[in-house]
């Protein structure tokens, strides 16, 4: 009888910590739950929730940030954290799909493309008309791609159309879920690159 030659959950952690903000970040890349973001911007909780849900990994996330300055720092710093937490668990990326989705919501579109490739290119095609959605700054969702792009080390492509900024950023989040729930999705063994190594 074979044995059973289960993997070993892909884990991953960071700890920021600087004079403007104190984040704890931990994903669980083989488990859905539990998801809790406390960041003090409730609607960027919310996209943290999205990301999460639809990417089908356990985020816990917590940041106490200067936000009697600005939300840039916090938002910067969370993705910043996301990011070098996912690098951690994704390890060697071996096995993984590596690629990964268009989302439509109500009359927005958005289109996240992914290459888990270890080298970090963010793209960002897209405007939003309101600056705030609550306390979140909508300038800064071209920020979290960049911030996280080159933190997990990927290559992050983002194309956003539609009327209204509220569905569009949702849009946004949920397909960058979408793109890594493929992307980091187990296939195999080999490292996904003729090279032999990402």
């Amino acid at each position: 009888m074979a044995s059973d030659r289960r993997r070993p959950h892909r884990l991953g952690e960071a700890v920021r910590d600087t004079k403007e903000t104190r984040i704890v970040c931990a994903v669980d890349l083989d488990s859905t739950g539990p998801v809790r973001i406390e960041t003090g911007v409730g609607f960027f909780d919310h996209m943290l929730e999205q990301v999460a849900a639809h990417g089908g990994f356990s985020l816990r996330l917590s940041c106490e940030g200067d936000l009697h300055t600005d939300p840039h720092h916090t938002i910067e710093d969370s993705a910043i954290a996301l990011g070098q937490a996912l690098k951690q668990a994704l390890g060697e990326r071996r096995g993984i799909a590596r690629y990964g989705f268009v989302l439509p919501m109500d009359e927005a579109n958005a289109s996240v493309s992914i290459d888990l490739s270890g080298r970090p290119y963010p793209v960002f095609q897209g405007a939003f008309d309101t600056p705030f959605i609550g306390d979140y700054r909508t300038d800064l969702t071209a920020h979290v791609i960049r911030s996280l792009a080159e933190h997990l080390g990927a290559a992050i492509h983002v194309t956003v159309t539609g009327d209204d900024d509220h569905h569009k950023t949702e849009a946004v989040f949920k397909a960058l879920g979408r793109a890594l729930r493929q992307a980091i999705r187990i296939e195999g063994d080999a490292v996904p690159s003729t090279k032999g190594v990402l």
